[in-house]
């Protein structure tokens, strides 16, 4: 069923915010790494990590494979000051 819509001012895009490249093409870009989980689908487990992206809130973060953004992003998963004992 389709509703009037009711405007909002949190609706507005803020296209000073937005950076195109010569293709005016926009890569999102992932900030951090909130949250990690294994999904398990019949016979195997996959690791998956909640991502943060620029420009977003933290309510539109969503879910990824582990390999897809270690692939993509390795240096999120790059330890910083973490000390080693051994």
């Amino acid at each position: 069923m389709l509703r009037r819509y009711v405007p909002d001012e949190s609706h507005v895009l803020q296209y000073d915010a937005v950076k195109l490249d010569d293709h005016l093409t926009f890569v999102e870009e992932p900030v951090a790494i909130l949250a990690r989980d294994v999904r398990g689908f019949r016979s195997r487990a996959i690791p998956v990590v909640k991502v943060r992206w620029r420009h977003r809130p933290v309510e539109e973060a969503t879910w990824k494979t582990e390999q897809e953004m270690r692939e993509q992003f390795s240096s999120l998963f790059e330890p910083s000051g973490w000390l080693t004992y051994w």
